[in-house]
């Protein structure tokens, strides 16, 4: 790779992160001011049949960018006085146990609430349950914390969140966001489930993997629809970089709702780099991003909005986590390297 600079590094690490079975395919995108700079497929979506890795078809679990889609929706509902984020979380669900502290929306959406994450096999569970029947798995279980005083990533407080939002709405989540974010942003190949993909994109779906030591195997059967908000969406590289873009515009909601989104919460006078959907924090060169990274079973994903250098790097993985962050940190710095 001596000599080689810029995108055509980025380019030539993806394709060693296949070459070198780090993973069995992926996807990319680099826009820069709305520019296509690279969209390429790596690899392969199905390694039993050989079938390639399109960026613009191949669907793939999304994983936690899903919890992006949510903070728009839930930055929508906020401009239409739909739910209020520092209400108690039980003005808009009722039925769900008491806990020893109240909780509010902003809190979920920040995972600052104080709900606990996955344990044991929670992570890989194949049931299909409602967003409503979700909850069950953690309802009666008390908070970590006491709301406020601490930052403990998990799913579940997007279950929870999208419960406050269906209840609130009076709409399904899952249509509630097709409606108000999916459909206005023209996001046609992004999907709740992989049951209600579209016929025409079906074919187009990756087999998922994981990795063992010599080669990778079939990830095991999972159902997302409860947790759909944290991390359910399927889609294709072409429109997590095209929700990436609409991002970097903020052209679907108010400035100032995405400047709630897009701001970290404060701890004890500190930032947690989380906003509401959002990671919000700076790469390992100090320059400011908002998107996030995603792990789920047979997923492995980035999405990173950069809005002072205008640019959008979306990557999509079909592997559950192959340890290839520090792979895909050099790819970003390879590409900045090139305009700097």
């Amino acid at each position: 790779m001596e000599g080689l600079h810029g995108l055509e590094k980025a380019n030539a690490l993806f394709h060693n992160l296949v070459a070198e079975k780090k993973v069995p395919g992926l996807a990319a995108i680099i826009l820069e001011k709305g520019e296509i700079q690279l969209q390429k497929g790596y690899g392969f979506a199905n390694l039993e049949n050989r079938k390639k890795i399109d960026p613009k078809r191949t669907v793939f679990r999304i994983a936690s960018i899903s919890k992006c889609i949510t903070g728009l929706a839930l930055g929508k509902m906020m401009e239409d006085g739909i739910v209020d984020l520092d209400e108690s979380f039980y003005t808009y669900v009722p039925y769900y146990p008491r806990k020893k502290y109240d909780f509010t929306l902003r809190q979920l959406a920040s995972h600052t609430a104080g709900i606990r994450g996955y344990r044991g096999k929670e992570f890989a569970l194949n049931q299909d349950y409602s967003i409503k029947e979700g909850i069950e798995i953690f309802k009666d279980d008390p908070l970590f914390f006491e709301p406020g005083t601490s930052y403990l990533y998990n799913s579940f407080d997007f279950v929870l969140l999208s419960l406050a939002m269906q209840e609130a709405s009076g709409v399904s989540f899952q249509k509630y966001v097709e409606e108000n974010i999916l459909t206005p942003l023209d996001l046609k190949n992004t999907f709740p489930s992989q049951k209600n993909v579209s016929s025409g994109a079906v074919e187009n779906i990756a087999q998922f993997y994981t990795k063992r030591s010599l080669c990778f195997k079939k990830a095991v059967e999972v159902n997302n629809a409860y947790k759909l908000a944290g991390g359910g969406y399927l889609s294709t590289c072409e429109d997590a970089a095209k929700l990436g873009q609409s991002i970097l515009e903020q052209k679907l909601l108010k400035k100032e709702t995405y400047a709630q989104l897009l701001t970290s919460q404060i701890i004890d006078g500190a930032p947690i780099y989380y906003g509401l959907g959002f990671q919000v924090s700076q790469d390992g060169n100090g320059r400011a991003f908002v998107g996030h990274v995603g792990s789920s079973v047979g997923a492995y994903t980035n999405l990173f909005v950069y809005p002072e250098q205008e640019k959008v790097i979306a990557i999509l993985i079909n592997c559950t986590d192959p340890k290839v962050q520090k792979e895909l940190d050099l790819v970003i710095e390879t590409i900045f390297g090139s305009t700097v």
